[in-house]
């Protein structure tokens, strides 16, 4: 099992490892017939204790297309919630491929790698989203003019998982992020990932955000309420505090006048909360490109863990 390699988070791939998956994630986009039967006879278990549309989609329409199989495990409705998560992934691992899940907690995560025998996918838990990540870094490789290395990414919004990911795969790819983030909990930081990005000199913080936007290339932003909590009673409270704290770093069109930047968001999009609508779909937005480009980044990570 020692030999087994899982995608958790970036922290266990060097950046040469990083960059070379990139380059696949590239090659598989522009190539995509060339790897029609590469998965045939193999299985992927999707399992979900989180809601999702690009993450199952972009897996399963991925394992199609290369002749493969998904398998959806919705996590309420099998034996996960009540049994030991090792123990269900030492079967699990026995009946398939590869294993991709979509957890809430990092901790449990790393409890079902520790079971399984394949090759383990973290497809979002509360510290870390690298498949989104690949998706970021490759929908920058192919739409902007520049070389990675000249790239300026600015993040605007709440510190989470996803700035996390994008820490790491910035600070392996050589690309600048400024992270604008008013809040910022302890919980959801990972600091392996921010002393990486130090260590690297690839990330720095800034409060302004006109200076933060002014030399962007792109403008990246997230929800402001993890997706489980926005639409929950229980969390009314606290939701409206942070839109009242955040409103002011809202993308729209006022802070684009400051900027010749494109603007990326992640999805799901709360329109008229971090970002306008009108933003979303205006030509300078790269949110749909970015969230085509998981399918082709969930391919190459399947193709590159499958060892194929």
């Amino acid at each position: 099992m020692s030999s087994v390699h899982h995608l958790i988070s970036w922290e266990d791939w060097s950046d040469d490892e990083i960059q070379d998956l990139l380059d696949f994630a590239i090659y598989v986009k522009n190539n995509r017939v060339f790897f029609a039967g590469h998965m045939h006879g193999r299985t992927l278990a999707m399992l979900f204790q989180k809601t999702s549309t690009r993450t199952r989609v972009s897996f399963e329409a991925g394992m199609t297309e290369m002749g493969g199989h998904a398998i959806f495990l919705d996590w309420l409705s099998s034996n996960f919630q009540l049994s030991d998560i090792d123990f269900e992934a030492e079967y699990l691992s026995r009946n398939v491929s590869l294993i991709m899940a979509r957890l809430k907690r990092h901790e449990d995560l790393l409890t079902l790698k520790k079971g399984s025998h394949v090759p383990l996918i973290n497809g979002c838990c509360h510290l870390y989203h690298p498949c989104q990540s690949l998706a970021d870094a490759l929908t920058v490789a192919l739409d902007s003019p520049k070389k990675l290395k000249d790239t300026k990414i600015t993040y605007i919004g709440v510190h989470n998982n996803v700035v996390n990911s994008l820490l790491e795969i910035t600070s392996a790819l050589g690309i600048h992020l400024t992270l604008v983030t008013p809040i910022a909990d302890d919980d959801y930081i990972s600091k392996q990932a921010v002393q990486r990005a130090e260590k690297k000199k690839t990330v720095s913080w800034e409060k302004n955000l006109h200076t933060a936007v002014k030399d962007a290339d792109y403008i990246y932003t997230d929800t402001w309420v993890d997706m489980e909590f926005f639409n929950d009673p229980s969390f009314a409270k606290e939701k409206e505090e942070r839109i009242q704290l955040m409103m002011p770093y809202q993308i729209n069109s006022e802070l684009l006048k400051h900027t010749k930047a494109k603007v990326m968001h992640d999805m799901p999009i709360h329109a008229g909360y971090e970002i306008t609508r009108d933003i979303v779909t205006d030509d300078r937005s790269v949110i749909f490109f970015q969230a085509e480009n998981r399918l082709d980044a969930q391919k190459a990570i399947i193709l590159k863990l499958a060892n194929i």
